[in-house]
């Protein structure tokens, strides 16, 4: 299994935002997503979501077409917080847990283990707006891995987190590459991506240059 990049374009206006991208996140592997702010990884990660409308190229999974019922079982954590910040951070991973497909039980035990996991379970009943931003980080991926993903797409996880928190999530992103899964993460923490990954994808203005 492989989340393959084939030839994305994307321009607003005079800008270019992907100029013919391509390359492979394999199943199984960490790989870090590299380069300058403005260089095209934020939307190249949104093309997997389908948030971004490509002018040319397509995103494959498994060597066909990502549709809603695939992107459902993908893992997603945006650089902005995507989370209801005045919603009880149980009750919030719960709704998306039930949103991509798991029962009201599995649920429960999706939250309450990914919370435990990422070290914020005594925070369950509080609101994410309360949170420091290095623990709304960590909320932020217990909702991205909270219905077990196939394949996770995070967009700088290890931005914000003490160093404790890095050890925590990188713990995490190696464990889920262990079990089988693709992981493509951005970052501009350089010695991370180098112990954690096991490739990287480097661009600049949309290409990629290594």
């Amino acid at each position: 299994m492989a989340l393959d990049f084939e030839g994305l374009s994307r321009r607003y206006g005079h800008v270019v935002a992907l100029d013919d991208l391509s390359f492979s996140v394999p199943a199984g592997e960490v790989v870090g997503f590299l380069g300058p702010n403005g260089s095209g990884k934020t939307t190249t990660m949104r093309a997997v979501f389908g948030l971004v409308a490509l002018d040319s190229g397509s995103v494959r999974w498994n060597g066909q077409p990502i549709d809603a019922a695939a992107r459902r079982r993908f893992g997603y954590m945006p650089e902005e917080r995507g989370l209801y910040p005045g919603m009880f951070i149980g009750e919030q991973l719960q709704y998306l847990a039930r949103l991509h497909g798991l029962s009201s039980a599995d649920a429960r035990t999706a939250t309450t283990r990914w919370l435990e996991r990422l070290g914020v379970a005594d925070r369950a009943t509080s609101k994410v707006e309360t949170l420091s931003l290095g623990n709304q980080q960590r909320v932020q991926l217990a909702a991205a891995l909270v219905h077990e993903p196939e394949l996770l797409i995070l967009d700088e996880p290890l931005s914000g987190l003490d160093p404790v928190g890095i050890v925590a999530v990188s713990a995490v992103l190696t464990e889920q590459a262990a079990q089988g899964r693709g992981v493509l993460f951005s970052s501009h923490q350089l010695d991370l991506v180098e112990d954690l990954c096991t490739s990287v994808a480097i661009i600049d203005h949309g290409r990629l240059v290594a």
